[in-house]
């Protein structure tokens, strides 16, 4: 009566419960001893499939591992994993599952087992999880370092591959990758899942697909599934299909980053290999973790304003070389590959007279907004002594005169500088006289013979701004017509690391070479620039030709 009674009373705590109530037998047979009620209907025994096959993929090698644990140690299990529902065989829940070793009436073990919906308990648990993983990210000093601590934080157990991309203009646009990820992505800039396929690099102008169009205009976050390795070729790009079709991709979601109302990134993350495509559920936790970016995003489009800023006002003083009769000017500026600096490089040319023309070169230590500042006063001091000193001044004498009234002035840093002053003479040849303070040599390439530097590396006299009334002398030389003089500063030719006299010998071979094919004065120039990859400083170039006057 007793044993009746507690029956009776089990049972109605059971019913109680929401939970299903399952037997695994020795032979593997699962039976349901009672549905509980589950808000959707998991997997059942059909007689034919594993009761591990309704595991999600991801799972199966670690909840296989538990489960063999358990048998060999008959030990209770108590764990929550991932089971796909029956009916969405695409659709995953995670559930709680607690089981129990017990022995039958032949002394077989079997177990006794409860399965619970644990899936709004995993989403809170899994979002405090991935938040507190992206805690650093706020103090991130560049948004290379954000990316990599977010790319962490989710492959691979929300996705298998996520990728950030800095939003340009409007969504009819081209987006490029964000600042710190080179355009051909490589593994240490693209979270990646193990064994997946390498980004393919992307175009200079990346067009976006209708969706990610959509994605950023709306601002709101959007989800594509489709069957393993068929992404909608009219929805995204032609470079991002290729890869999901390599990569078995089963879903893909597009996530704006938004700062300030205005959508400033987009991140995509991919399942693939297979696996069970993303939910809305997987959307939202990944809508949380990447708006947490905004920070150093904010920060990095500050440092670009600052930057753009910067460039502005650092090129208003670099005024276009003036036309002389009998010689070719072209003039570069090209800043460092840097999101947040600029530098203190200028050039500058001042006709003089009729037959005479002012040159000038330099450079002012540091990389930020004070240097360029201190570039344009330096630059517009030598531009107006240079123009009042006239044709007959000594050049040495005009950076003497520019020292003084610098130090006096102001207090900027050091600075290095090449005065030349050119004088036309007979049959279509120019006198140079220069005086260098602390700078590059400047490059002549004679017509009919290999090129060479004006003088040595300890001709230069001390640089401007390191002491008081220190001797400067002039240097003379002769270009004569097809002659081309170039000025530059140590951008061109230095590289950390490496010694200068390397990079200057690299810069006369490389320019020889381009002599020998023919190469124009302009696409010389041009073509003597290190790629944009290796450009760890600013650099300015001016360079000259002597012809035949008109």
């Amino acid at each position: 009566m007793n044993e009746g009674r507690l029956l009776r009373q089990y049972e109605a705590l059971l019913g109680a419960v929401p939970q299903s109530v399952w037997v695994l037998s020795a032979d593997g047979v699962v039976s349901l001893l009672r549905d509980g009620g589950m808000p959707e209907r998991l997997w059942h025994p059909d007689g034919e499939s594993s009761w591990m096959d309704a595991v999600h993929p991801k799972d199966r090698d670690w909840f296989q591992r538990a489960w063999r644990k358990a048998n060999q140690q008959r030990a209770p299990l108590d764990t929550i994993v991932r089971v796909r529902l029956e009916e969405a065989p695409d659709r995953f829940r995670h559930i709680k599952i607690i089981a129990a070793p017990v022995l039958d009436g032949s002394g077989e073990l079997e177990w006794v087992g409860t399965a619970t919906d644990a899936e709004d308990h995993w989403r809170t648990r899994m979002r405090e999880k991935l938040l507190a993983r992206m805690a650093p990210v706020p103090a991130a000093h560049n948004l290379s370092e954000a990316f990599l601590t977010t790319a962490a934080a989710v492959v691979p157990e929300l996705a298998d591959a996520v990728a950030v991309f800095h939003v340009e203009g409007d969504a009819e646009a081209a987006f490029r990758p964000a600042e710190g990820i080179p355009a051909a992505a490589s593994p240490e800039r693209v979270g990646l899942a193990p064994g997946l396929p390498p980004m393919h690099p992307l175009d200079a102008d990346f067009l976006l697909g209708p969706a990610v169009q959509e994605v950023i205009r709306s601002q709101e976050a959007g989800l594509l599934t489709f069957p393993p390795g068929g992404p909608p070729e009219d929805s995204l790009s032609r470079v991002s299909v290729r890869w999901l079709r390599e990569a078995g991709a089963t879903s893909v979601a597009l996530l704006p980053v938004v700062v300030d109302g205005r959508t400033v990134a987009l991140a995509t993350t991919a399942t693939c290999r297979g696996n069970p495509p993303s939910d809305e559920a997987d959307v939202y936790l990944l809508q949380d973790v990447f708006q947490q970016m905004s920070g150093p995003l904010r920060r990095t489009i500050e440092l670009q304003g600052i930057r753009d800023m910067a460039l502005v006002l650092q090129q208003s003083f670099l005024a276009v070389p003036p036309s002389v009769d009998g010689l070719a000017i072209t003039a570069l500026y090209h800043p460092a590959d840097s999101a947040a600096e600029v530098g203190g490089d200028w050039y500058d040319a001042v006709r003089l007279s009729a037959d005479s023309l002012a040159l000038s070169i330099g450079d002012i230590a540091g990389h930020d907004l004070d240097a360029a500042t201190a570039m344009g006063r330096v630059n517009s001091i030598l531009r107006g002594l240079a123009y009042d000193s006239g044709p007959a001044a000594s050049p040495a004498a005009t950076l003497s005169r520019l020292d003084r009234i610098v130090q006096a002035l102001d207090s900027p840093s050091m600075v290095t500088a090449v005065h030349a002053v050119l004088h036309r003479q007979a049959d279509n040849a120019w006198h140079i006289a220069l005086s260098n303070a602390g700078h590059p040599p400047p490059l002549l390439i004679p017509a009919d013979a290999p090129s060479r530097y004006l003088h040595d590396l300890t001709a230069a006299d001390p640089p401007l701004c390191v002491g008081e009334a220190l001797p400067r002398n002039d240097l003379h030389a002769v270009i004569r017509e097809g002659d081309t003089l170039v000025l530059y500063t140590d951008g061109l030719v230095e590289v950390p690391g490496t010694d200068i006299g390397d990079g200057l010998r690299h810069l006369r071979e490389r320019t020889d070479a381009l002599v020998r094919k023919g190469v124009s004065q302009l696409s010389l120039i041009r073509a003597l620039l290190p790629p944009v990859q290796n450009r760890w400083d600013d650099i300015a170039v001016i360079a000259l030709q002597a012809r035949r006057e008109r």
